[in-house]
C-alpha cells in the first residue's frame, strides 16, 4: 500500500495494510477509545467482542500504522451472519423499512476507527475501501451514530445510505443508522 499523507512536515505517513489484529487488541482499543470516547469497562468487554469477531468464517482486518509501527486507526470486518447479535438486533428496524434483505450476502463493517490526531487524512477512507474491494459480497453494511458526523459524511461520499434509522442497542446511550452501499464503495469523483 502507498502511504498515506499524515497531515504536515512533524507528522510520520501511515501505513494500511493487513493486521494481525487479535495480537495488537489493545493497540486497536487504545485507538478505539480515544476516537469514540471509551470508558475503561466499555474497553474490557469489548476486547472480548473483537477476539471472538475474530473467529467468524471471513473475518478480516486492517491497521493503519507510522514508520515507527504506530497503529493509528483499524478496520475488521466480516461476512454478515444473520445468527450474529448485531443482526438480531438490527433486523427488526430493516424489516420495518423493507431493507432486511441487506442482511444477506453482505460483508459487514464491525469496527473502523482513527485516532483524533490522524483523522481527516483519507486513513479512515482507505481503510474502509481496501477492506471492502477484498469482500466476495455484492454489498457492504455498517452502523454509525445516528447523527451528522464526519464518520457518517465519509460513509454517504463512499455510496452507503440509511437502511435503518433511530436503532437501539441495549446499553447503547445514543441510537444508530445502519448503512448500506453496494461494492465496490464509490471513490472520489464518482
Amino acid at each position: 500500500m502507498a502511504p498515506l499523507s499524515g497531515g504536515g512536515p512533524r507528522t510520520p505517513a501511515v501505513v494500511v495494510a493487513p493486521v494481525d489484529l487479535a495480537a495488537r487488541v489493545d493497540e486497536a482499543l487504545a485507538v478505539q477509545a480515544l476516537a469514540f470516547g471509551l470508558t475503561d469497562e466499555e474497553i474490557g468487554v469489548r476486547r472480548h467482542i473483537v477476539l471472538r469477531h475474530l473467529l467468524s468464517p471471513g473475518a478480516r482486518a486492517l491497521g493503519a500504522t507510522t514508520p515507527d509501527g504506530r497503529l493509528v486507526g483499524f478496520v475488521y470486518g466480516m461476512p454478515n451472519d444473520r445468527t450474529h447479535w448485531w443482526s438480531t438486533v438490527v433486523e427488526p428496524y430493516l424489516r420495518r423499512t423493507g431493507n432486511d434483505d441487506w442482511l444477506d450476502d453482505s460483508f459487514v463493517i464491525t469496527e473502523l476507527h482513527v485516532a483524533p490526531t490522524h483523522q481527516a487524512r483519507g486513513i479512515g477512507r482507505e481503510l474502509i475501501t481496501t477492506i471492502t474491494d477484498a469482500a466476495a459480497q455484492p454489498r457492504s453494511i455498517l452502523s454509525a451514530i445516528d447523527i451528522e458526523s464526519p464518520a457518517r459524511g465519509l460513509y454517504r461520499a463512499l455510496g452507503y445510505v440509511d437502511l435503518a434509522r433511530q436503532v437501539h442497542f441495549p446499553s447503547a446511550p445514543r441510537p444508530y443508522a445502519v448503512m448500506g452501499a453496494p461494492l465496490p464503495l464509490r471513490r472520489h469523483g464518482q
